[in-house]
């Protein structure tokens, strides 16, 4: 499978594992917390849904050769899901992830390799592994901040990780460097499933490098989906699993200040 096929794999199996819990659950689920703080559960699928809207109507747009949609077209998709009921909006949710993934799915072979998509926020267009990547991020991070509400052992979805761990990942808009207070470190970053090694740059700005530096202050050794959740913010001290390892002069909770979530 090319690239983009393999995270659109990955896009279909997490919203399968979601869908199948959004379906059972009532209407004081829905009105229950999320691990996204600010939000309770329909509120996230409220999100997710929204989003598939505005990517459904992003990628036909790309299908059809015409520009990006006009700048309110999103505000006005999110003030009508804002407005819903939270029945409506874990069904609307059920209801544009499904035509979202069919329209992803129905690409050919020619446009998962040659189709570019262009947001007004980025220098350039992207191609649909990059586009599938984005909302493969968004629907993992998100579906664990519903799933972990009712189980404490919660990871993200297998399939996913392996797409989304980028060792050379842009930090500086998730990052908080004044949280380190002046101080700075390298740590040798290494994961596990599947098995990586890079660096962390801890200063300002916060960054990453795809190989290990010669002479860290520290190491971090954990299992990349660890490693995913701790750059989002989703690595509390109840969630964080025995098997993470931290040597030199940061210390974990730390590292969860400067990386605090979003």
């Amino acid at each position: 499978m090319s690239n983009a096929d393999t995270v659109i794999v990955a896009i279909r199996s997490g919203y399968e594992r979601l869908a199948d819990l959004v379906k059972k659950f009532d209407d004081e689920t829905l009105a229950g917390p999320s691990a996204a703080t600010e939000w309770d559960i329909a509120q996230v699928l409220s999100h997710l849904g929204s989003g598939a809207e505005i990517m459904t109507n992003t990628l036909q747009l790309a299908v059809d050769g015409q520009p990006p949609a006009a700048g309110d077209f999103n505000q006005t998709v999110w003030a009508r899901w804002d407005s819903s009921s939270r029945r409506e909006q874990a069904d609307g949710f059920l209801e544009w992830n499904d035509k979202f993934l069919a329209q992803l799915e129905s690409l050919t072979e020619d446009q998962r390799d040659n189709l570019r998509i262009e947001f007004s926020w980025l220098p350039a267009p992207i191609d649909i592994a990059h586009f599938a990547r984005m909302r493969l991020n968004e629907l993992t991070y998100h579906s664990w901040d519903v799933r972990s509400a009712a189980d404490p052992e919660a990871t993200l979805d297998a399939a996913a990780v392996p797409e989304m761990l980028q060792t050379d990942a842009d930090l500086s808009w998730v990052s908080k460097p004044a949280e380190l207070n002046g101080q700075t470190a390298v740590l040798t970053v290494t994961t596990t499933d599947p098995s990586k090694e890079f660096t962390l740059r801890l200063a300002d700005p916060v960054s990453l490098e795809a190989t290990p530096a010669a002479e860290p202050d520290g190491t971090l050794t954990l299992p990349a989906e660890s490693w995913l959740r701790l750059s989002a913010g989703r690595l509390a001290a109840d969630r964080t699993p025995k098997s993470v390892e931290l040597t030199g002069p940061i210390s974990l909770d730390t590292l969860r200040k400067v990386f605090a979530g979003y």
